[in-house]
């Protein structure tokens, strides 16, 4: 692994959407991240709707057939981007990307996740022998797949966002906080962000 080149965690995008400043600790301070409980939480619940899935049909993603894989590794050097999606759906014409998450809405964040491992699975597959225009975000606590299409829009958001990650690690560059300051009430790094009114 050591010799494999530098490369974004897909899960490190998500982060970056969210607010990215995640993203700037992780890269620049990668040693001082602490686990919080509702991390905890989010993991057992991954685990056990892993277990779940294996037993049920493919009705909530709208199909009568297809092969599940769990935990599908996927890198491209190109990108500078690797990441394990949760599970991936092959049927005879597409490969669809499933992401498990412990929340109740669908986020920006989640969509352009998906996005990601989505476009990782088209570059895995250079003979593009089957499509990949979807994926789905299986929500946990509802037992919900919603549906995300790759829409031209995602895709270029997906380009923009990974040559701001680029270059935030280069350059060490400390983006701006999140968009609003909800959104730091649960972070794991909230006490580094001193600039921010509590």
């Amino acid at each position: 692994m050591e010799d494999l080149p530098f490369t974004f965690q897909v899960t490190a995008l998500k982060q970056y959407v969210y607010c990215p400043r995640i993203l700037y600790y992780q890269t620049v301070l990668p040693q001082v991240r602490p686990v919080t409980y509702k991390m905890e939480a989010g993991i057992e619940a991954h685990l056990r709707s892993e277990g779940w899935e294996k037993r049920r049909s493919l009705r909530a993603y709208g199909l009568d057939e297809g092969e599940r894989f769990f935990n599908v590794p996927l890198l491209n050097t190109g990108l500078m981007l690797s990441g394990e999606v949760d599970m991936v759906i092959q049927t005879a014409v597409e490969l669809i990307p499933v992401d498990f998450k412990h929340a109740k809405r669908v986020g920006k964040h989640y969509k352009l996740q998906l996005m990601a491992y989505g476009r990782l699975l088209e570059l895995a597959d250079p003979k593009e022998e089957r499509q990949v225009k979807r994926g789905f975000l299986y929500l946990i606590p509802g037992k919900k797949a919603v549906e995300v299409r790759f829409t031209p829009a995602l895709r270029r958001q997906l380009d923009k966002s990974l040559e701001t990650m680029h270059d935030i690690a280069h350059n060490q560059r400390v983006p701006g906080p999140a968009a609003s300051l909800a959104q730091c009430i649960d972070c794991e790094f909230r006490r580094f962000c001193n600039d921010l009114t509590r």
